[in-house]
């Protein structure tokens, strides 16, 4: 066992959050905390590590148990380098060796035989793998990959901690505890600030972590690969399903139905006996019956069955009608002092684009946003704004600049017109400001709460290209649901700035990725197809250049690997460059159509095409044709990509049997 709550009673006012709630987690395990907002996660990570005491009830720790726990924010590290932190952070040698020296007498004292022998026995070979693994010459190299796993460059392992900015706060603080592996790791919330590269190396460290692991999280994807088993809080009650977030969404909507058929079931039951004894309550011959009866129904315990959350739902405000182009960008350049983000670049959204913005922080994610939205100008080039397009755009930043004396209900009805005033109560519903909450100030919300106050103003304006920057960060699963469900319903553009591969996936059909020193790359379809594309990729530079290993002289294998070289550029001349070629005439033809579509969209607007009936015709049929032969390039796009990925696949596989 790593720790047991025992019946622990935590209260806020006249609301119970636990009551006798209780639960182990053993060694090794994965475990999801679910439920609502407000349910109480966050609250009894908090009573687990010590940092709230609950009202009644007690934290069951082993002697030697560490507790590890990332907050959702409130970190701030300064005053040493960003790798020194993390090295001293991990270098208790002197007090792990304490411990193994304090078992190791008292393994002497035990009988060979007995569970707390072996106990003791196993405890001592974990703290011997741990102080190994800390060993001043493993520490640093282990260190260092960390770091560059969640995102850090090398130049940063120097730079002082006070530097980085809150996100990468947390980011230190994972590292941390990643580096010091404490028995026990409570998570709340760690993709909050993690770009999709960090969320994939997180999630393989976390599936190899020793210790027991608890998580907080609204990435489903996440729990999905990670937890075996989820407690559901809800009510101020635990439930415990034995399987990932799928398994307990499916099994919790199984149990309600189950409970709801047993609860109507029981009615049936004792409206027939209370029938029976309103019957027969005045006849003496049924006497004994009647009373046998009532001494049943007293002691019937009834199932209850709680109402359900209610689910509610957003719609956008119409949106105003716009142009084919909604905004574009023209040999457009920016950069921070040397840093480059953007140098000559063309853009443009077109109307019906729904586009992911992804890529490592840093990478200029949050700085394209404002220049598409005309927030900030490029250094050089043009940005332009189609016919009638009206722009709506949510930053981190915006959290900010409300009012702290205003209440939220005040704040967001101000940001409402007079069309969306009626709809103000309902999303702020939807977005978890509920009954009295929306009587709260500004200036007394958290992070997150501002944040999504924030959100709210933004999508009660009518608009017909949206700009969201992480706007999932501080919503719930539900929330989540409402905002996902409104945009696959909503008729205009949008571009969004999310690692969130679960919300993402269904409302976008293109992404745009950013790289640190490259321009952005425009990709085809969602998310998950978006991942695919660069693991195919991955494998396909792999096949072309193979490790410097196979051929050091180490092995001997020089001639070998020279070979293997040659062997794998003759392949990819044959195989791959021929699919590659078209591949890029395919994507050539497609901007060419698009770039005439446009043409065709522009005269179409023009007035004197507009009464000019023989003109309008065939410029619509050309647009159709267009369109027909775009459809048929990207089909055949998504044919080459496929086959590129097929062929690499099969030589791989072919090679590594050569190899074996």
């Amino acid at each position: 066992m790593e720790f047991a709550v025992r019946d622990l009673h935590i209260e806020f006012g006249a609301r119970v959050l636990f009551d006798a709630l209780s639960f182990v987690v053993e060694r090794g395990e994965r475990i999801a905390f679910a439920g609502q907002n407000g349910a109480g996660k966050s609250t009894l990570m908090k009573c687990i590590v010590g940092v709230m005491e609950p009202d009644r009830g007690e934290i069951l720790l082993p002697k030697h148990t560490k507790v590890g726990y990332l907050p959702q924010d409130g970190i701030h590290i300064a005053g040493t380098a960003l790798l020194e932190e993390l090295l001293s952070s991990a270098g208790q040698l002197t007090e792990l060796q304490a411990k193994v020296d304090e078992l190791s007498a008292e393994l002497q004292r035990l009988a060979p035989e007995s569970s707390d022998y072996r106990d003791t026995l196993d405890e001592i070979g974990r703290l011997e793998l741990i102080l190994h693994d800390r060993d001043a010459a493993a520490l640093r190299p282990r260190a260092e990959s960390i770091l560059r796993g969640l995102g850090f460059a090398e130049a940063d392992f120097t730079r002082d901690c006070g530097e980085f900015s809150g996100g990468w706060q947390m980011r230190i603080a994972l590292a941390k505890l990643l580096l010091q592996e404490p028995e026990v790791l409570l998570l709340d919330e760690p993709t909050n600030h993690l770009d999709l590269q960090s969320q994939r190396w997180l999630e393989q460290s976390l599936r190899s972590y020793r210790g027991a692991i608890c998580i907080i999280s609204h990435d489903i994807a996440l729990l999905d690969n990670l937890v075996s088993r989820t407690i559901a809080f809800h009510h101020g009650r635990a439930e415990e399903y034995a399987g990932n977030f799928s398994f307990y969404l499916r099994e919790s909507k199984a149990r309600r139905e189950a409970l709801l058929r047993r609860a109507k079931a029981q009615q049936r039951e004792i409206a027939k006996t209370q029938e029976f004894i309103d019957r027969f309550r005045a006849k003496a011959t049924k006497a004994t019956q009647v009373q046998s009866r009532i001494k049943q129904l007293e002691k019937v315990e009834l199932i209850e069955v709680e109402d359900e959350d209610a689910v509610m739902n957003f719609h956008f405000p119409p949106p105003p009608p716009g142009g084919h182009v909604v905004v574009q960008l023209d040999k457009a350049s920016k950069a921070y002092g040397s840093i480059v983000l953007l140098r000559d670049y063309d853009f443009m959204v077109s109307k019906g684009d729904r586009i992911a913005i992804v890529g490592v922080n840093g990478s200029g994610k949050s700085t394209f946003t404002r220049l598409i939205s005309g927030t900030e100008p490029p250094d050089s080039g043009e940005l332009s704004f189609g016919s009638h397009t009206e722009v709506a755009f949510f930053s981190q930043t915006h959290a900010d600049v409300l009012d702290d004396e205003q209440t939220v209900l005040e704040c967001v009805e101000a940001a409402a017109g007079r069309e969306t005033r009626p709809l103000v109560r309902n999303i702020l519903g939807c977005f978890l400001f509920r009954g009295d909450d929306v009587f709260k100030k500004i200036g007394v919300l958290s992070g997150g709460e501002r944040s999504r106050v924030a959100l709210v103003c933004m999508l009660l304006k009518p608009a017909n290209f949206l700009i969201m920057d992480e706007p999932t960060n501080h919503l719930d699963f539900q929330s989540q649901e409402v905002l996902q469900r409104a945009l696959a319903e909503y008729p205009g553009s949008y571009c969004i700035v999310s690692h969130n591969r679960q919300f993402l996936d269904p409302i976008v059909n293109k992404v745009l990725e950013f790289r640190p020193g490259q321009p952005p790359r425009l990709f085809y379809g969602n998310v998950s197809q978006y991942i695919d594309s660069i693991e195919a990729e991955e494998r396909r530079n792999n096949a072309a250049a193979p490790t410097a290993a196979a051929g050091t002289p180490q092995e001997g294998n020089r001639r070998e690997a020279r070979r293997a070289r040659a062997q794998a550029r003759e392949w990819r001349a044959k195989i791959i460059r021929p699919l590659e070629r078209e591949l890029e005439q395919v994507e050539s033809d497609i901007a060419a159509r698009d770039a005439e579509k446009e043409t065709i969209t522009a005269e179409l607007s023009k007035p004197e095409n507009m009464s000019d009936n023989q003109k309008l015709m065939e410029l619509t049929q050309r647009y159709r044709q267009l369109e027909a032969e775009s459809e048929a390039l990207y089909t055949r796009w998504e044919e080459l990509s496929l086959d590129i990925e097929r062929k690499t696949a099969e030589w791989e596989r072919e090679n590594s049997g050569e190899n074996d």
